[in-house]
């Protein structure tokens, strides 16, 4: 069973690579009990872009690698994935920055970004 997030932005959270709270990371911390509500607003924005960085500094040429990885494949097993020199830290950070790209997109967008993730 998988957990979404909804809002200005959606997707579904990696299974067992991305924890529901992972948009912590961006700067805004998500309020529970059942649901984490995030806000992010046009102030929001350095910090989101700051942590985008981060990742995309941490990842590498990695990035790349996982880029093209996904081009050609729609699933992976850590096999697959060691075959590429890609870890499942890797691409749990990946996951993290693509969460990063969307709320830097709305924000971008339309001032703001508000979404719930299940939790």
């Amino acid at each position: 069973m998988g957990r979404y997030y909804s809002g200005d932005i959606e997707g579904k959270f990696w299974f067992a690579l991305q924890s529901s709270n992972c948009a912590d990371r961006f700067g805004r911390e998500g309020q529970t009990p059942s649901y984490l509500d995030y806000y992010f607003d046009i102030d929001d924005l350095p910090e989101v872009e700051a942590e985008i960085q981060r990742i995309e500094s941490t990842l590498g040429n990695v990035k790349e690698k996982i880029d093209k990885f996904f081009e050609e494949n729609n699933g992976y097993n850590e096999e697959k994935l060691k075959e590429h020199g890609i870890t499942i830290h890797h691409l749990s950070e990946y996951a993290d920055l693509l969460l990063g790209y969307q709320i830097q997109n709305a924000i971008n967008e339309n001032g703001v970004c508000q979404f719930t993730a299940e939790f």
